[in-house]
């Protein structure tokens, strides 16, 4: 420390913002998670309770639970692997070419409310763009209520997910591929590198770790934390809860009823989710190329 003190200097300011604004509220939240608090009194420390009734009395927390789990199982791994086959296909084209086409791939991401295009397309009525060319071929009578009926929801807000998730990991992994040494390539055929898969598996991959990483804890972040999709196409709450997730739970507690030693209940039972799927993903990133 005394050898690099300039660079501890540098790294301060970062990680003060960071010990302040992302650090302390953690372990706040993890506090209030055993107390009684409704911003209106002082914190009243209860212990378990909280994690006592949200696991064994609240029912609408289990499906809620149970619709993350299914959203991260379909949407984490799926969007993972699209992100970078399509940034694999898209790096082998040329300059102007690739940068047209990663804009199209990134352009949902970044706009603004695109929720109401999927509304119109699953619209509940015949002008809905489903319902409409379903009715106009025959195959059905009467329009579907794709949004309001649970069997159909999930399914519907898991397409709509995947659509969004071409972006933060999609740019970093086309960003880790431009930065693959070439002259591995070249070393890699000496060495009996015979084709692309091989090339792929043992020069490509290792060399971009850093952003498969990034990729993934973005990916998982973003699978276990869907509410907006949910809140816009299905309404809040759901039909049934049939999209309700661990997120909307937790905005229903925490920014409409002021529960927030619940709340933080809810949110550290969702950390320690994502840190340990997290953990997971890194063991097993680990060992790629061997």
């Amino acid at each position: 420390m005394k050898r690099d003190k300039h660079l501890f200097v540098l790294m301060a300011p970062y990680m003060l913002l960071f010990g302040m604004f992302t650090v302390l509220p953690v372990i706040i939240s993890i506090f209030f998670s055993f107390t009684y608090f409704n911003m209106l009194e002082a914190p009243r420390w209860i212990g378990w309770d909280n994690y006592a009734r949200l696991l064994w009395s609240d029912d609408v927390f289990l499906i809620g639970l149970k619709n993350t789990l299914i959203f991260a199982v379909i949407t984490g791994p799926v969007s993972y692997l699209a992100c970078f086959v399509f940034a694999w296909l898209i790096n082998e084209l040329r300059p102007k070419v690739r940068a047209f086409m990663t804009l199209i791939f990134f352009a949902p991401s970044i706009s603004g409310n695109v929720f109401f295009i999927w509304q119109i397309i699953f619209s509940s009525d015949a002008y809905g763009i489903i319902n409409g060319f379903l009715m106009r071929i025959g195959y059905l009578n009467e329009p579907i209520q794709w949004l309001q009926d649970p069997q159909y929801m999930l399914g519907i807000i898991i397409i709509v997910q995947l659509w969004l998730s071409l972006g933060t990991s999609f740019l970093a992994f086309i960003a880790g591929l431009q930065t693959v040494d070439r002259t591995l390539y070249e070393a890699g055929a000496v060495d009996g590198v015979r084709n692309r898969w091989q090339e792929l598996w043992y020069i490509t991959l290792p060399s971009m770790r850093p952003q498969l990483m990034f990729g993934a804890v973005i990916q998982i972040t973003a699978s276990l934390a869907v509410a907006d999709v949910s809140m816009a196409l299905a309404g809040f709450p759901s039909v049934q809860y049939g999209a309700h997730t661990v997120v909307t739970h937790l905005v229903d507690y925490g920014t409409i009823r002021f529960e927030m030693g619940y709340a933080s209940a809810i949110a550290t039972i969702l950390f320690m989710l994502m840190l340990g799927t997290n953990l997971i993903v890194q063991k097993l990133l680990r060992k790629v190329g061997e």
